[in-house]
Order: C-alpha cells, then sequence, then structure tokens
C-alpha cells in the first residue's frame, strides 16, 4: 500500500487531535449535566428542559465528585473552586478548539511543505498549546467571576442569573461588542490564518509557542463576549453552550460583518427584551 502524502498524514493528525480533545470536552459537560436530576435539568437556562427526556444513566460516586458544580454545592472552598475551572476547561476545549481547526490546518499544511523542504518544523501541538494556554488563562477569570457572582448571591442554584437585569445587561453588553472595531479587527485576523502563519513562521518550538499565543490573545478579542453569554442564559447550559459554538465557528468562517452584526442585533433585542420585563424595567416604564 502506498504511502500517504505528507499533506494528509499532517491533516488527519489535526483533525483527530482536535476531534479528541473537543469530545473530552463535551463527554465532561455532559456528565456535570447529568450530575443535575433530571427533573431540576430544566432550571439550567433556557433550553436545557430539552435534556430531561428521563431519568439517564446512574452517575458513579467518583464522576459525582469531580463534576458537581460550586453552586451546587454548600460554601466555596478550593474543592469546588477546581471542580469550577474544570467546567470551564471543559468548555475551552469544546467550545473554542472548533473554531480554531481552521488554524490548525492551514499549519499543518505549511509544515508539511516546509518538511518536505527539509526545515525545521515545530510540531502543530506547539502552536495548538500557546492558542490553548490563553483560554485557560480565560477559564481562570470566568471561574473567578462565576466563585464571586456565587459569593454575592446573584447566581440561583443552577447557575443562572436570579435577575432577568443582570441578564438583560449581559446580553446587551455582549451584543454591542459584535459592532465594535476591536471585535471586528480580531474576527478578520482569525479568518485568515495562513498569511499570519506564513509571514511570521518560526522555526523554533518557542517562537511557535508564541505565535499561538498570539493567535490565541486575537480569538480571545474576537470571542470573549460571546461566552460571556454563558453567564446570561446559564453556565450549565449546554443547549447554549452548542450554540454558541455554532456561531463562532460561523463567524470565522463567513465573510463581512452581516453575520456578526445579526448576532449583536439579537443579542441586544434579547436583552431590552429582559430588561423590560425586570422590575427596575417595568419601574421604568411605570409599570410597577
Amino acid at each position: 500500500m502506498p504511502a500517504r502524502h505528507p499533506l494528509i498524514r499532517s491533516r488527519t493528525l489535526v483533525y483527530a487531535a482536535t476531534a479528541v480533545a473537543v469530545l473530552l470536552g463535551w463527554a465532561y459537560l455532559a456528565t456535570v449535566v447529568l450530575s443535575v436530576p433530571d427533573a431540576a435539568r430544566g432550571a439550567l437556562g433556557p433550553g436545557m428542559n430539552l435534556t430531561a427526556l428521563g431519568s439517564g444513566p446512574a452517575i458513579p460516586t467518583f464522576l459525582l465528585a469531580l463534576c458537581t458544580p460550586a453552586t451546587l454545592a454548600t460554601g466555596i472552598d478550593p474543592a469546588a473552586a477546581a471542580v469550577t475551572f474544570a467546567m470551564w476547561a471543559a468548555m475551552v476545549f469544546a467550545m473554542m478548539l472548533p473554531s480554531a481547526v481552521p488554524m490548525f490546518t492551514t499549519y499543518s499544511d505549511i509544515a508539511a511543505e516546509a518538511a518536505r523542504k527539509k526545515m525545521r518544523v515545530p510540531s502543530v501541538f506547539v502552536l495548538a498549546g500557546g492558542y490553548v494556554s490563553v483560554w485557560l488563562a480565560f477559564a481562570v477569570l470566568a471561574s473567578a467571576a462565576q466563585l464571586a457572582l456565587v459569593w454575592l448571591g446573584t447566581l440561583s442554584p443552577a447557575m443562572t442569573p436570579l435577575a432577568p437585569a443582570l441578564a438583560g445587561t449581559t446580553l446587551i453588553a455582549a451584543g454591542a461588542y459584535q459592532f465594535t472595531s476591536a471585535k471586528y479587527a480580531c474576527l478578520v485576523r482569525c479568518r485568515a490564518p495562513f498569511s499570519i502563519l506564513f509571514t511570521r513562521w518560526r522555526t523554533s518550538a518557542h517562537g511557535m509557542y508564541r505565535l499561538g499565543l498570539e493567535e490565541g490573545l486575537f480569538c480571545l478579542g474576537c470571542c470573549w463576549a460571546l461566552m460571556v453569554v454563558m453567564f446570561a442564559v446559564g453556565v450549565m447550559n449546554v443547549v447554549w453552550m452548542a450554540v454558541l459554538t455554532v456561531l463562532m465557528v460561523a463567524e470565522k468562517t463567513a465573510s463581512g460583518r452581516g453575520l456578526t452584526w445579526g448576532i449583536g442585533i439579537a443579542l441586544i433585542a434579547w436583552g431590552g427584551l429582559l430588561l423590560a420585563v425586570s422590575e427596575p424595567g417595568r419601574r421604568l416604564m411605570g409599570l410597577a
């Protein structure tokens, strides 16, 4: 049997490794949701009633210990903080890696050609390591924000906002960011990985890791607001995790600003409705 072309081998490796990481992330998140009693799953946020279809499989005790979210436990301690970070880290792998596949495959294409010319080629995992490091740092900040909201009493036991006004302002802020020049500049960078990777190629692992960090920072600038939407729809809401994953991938593979602005308009409209039905909004309109 003839050997496969290096380009095919490298792309296959990228797809396989990314798929494994993404599936592990989703598997952990599914276990987190299944650790919640079936009758209570609908309280995890809009759309989560779709997951309450039966008693579901039994979750082993050791998995429950690893996956029970901090806001479902009594008090906040190091163990709760660790589990909260594990959940956000799983969200990074499940939600952000799919949108980075074009960058990884572009790198593998360039690397395969460089290897054919006997050039030094750092592993694609070095680039991916830099990219993931940025998002894991975001996971640390998001975990700290979640624990702070738990301590302040603004999140329910199901990790959804207790006040519609909080959810509404979060959605409006995320929607408004979709119209900023910073958002579009980062999005344009994410849509054109070839020019960046080709012109800024590094032959050292350290240099390629730094390039991965840079790409991760631009991706963060593009997508952080959509990730923050999770605080409005419920941190454990896997339905909206899936929706936002699709939207972020679609944004990076589309062209122009139409989709980006459409998402912004939808988020602002949704947030405005939540503010209108909130107690402050009703008072402002003289309805309460």
